[in-house]
């Protein structure tokens, strides 16, 4: 078995894709004629998103993501952080901490989209 693709379900796929490849760097792979799902081009697994209205239709009762509960978070490796975390700032994500360093070797920050996910972005882990 092989993890294919996270889909987070979203109100505006195309702000959000627009967003992310400003943000991170990252390339749109595909924007589906609705506008209710797109990918980003992340490597081996996708990251995707699909609007609330279309799983709404699809009788899912998605939930919008919350910053002050959130149940995961998205990881982007990159070797500098604090750059990474201006760029994504800058292209209107909302801060949430910091460059720091953590004891077991790794620097992280973290901020969150406009739809409330929480995005991890760090370095590799460092004996």
């Amino acid at each position: 078995m092989k993890f294919k693709y996270t889909i987070l379900y979203v109100e505006n796929v195309r702000k959000t894709l627009d967003f992310y490849v400003t943000a991170f760097g990252l390339q749109q792979k595909m924007l589906h004629e609705s506008g209710d799902y797109g990918e980003l081009d992340t490597g081996s697994t996708v990251l995707a998103f699909s609007s609330l209205e279309l799983m709404e239709s699809l009788s899912k009762a998605p939930k919008k993501a919350r910053l002050d509960a959130p149940v995961f978070e998205i990881a982007f490796e990159t070797d500098n952080v604090e750059t990474a975390l201006e760029q994504a700032i800058q292209a209107g994500a909302k801060p949430v901490q910091p460059a720091t360093q953590m004891p077991w070797g790794q620097t992280v920050g973290y901020v969150s989209d406009q739809n409330g996910f929480l995005i991890e972005i760090c370095t590799k882990v460092s004996p």
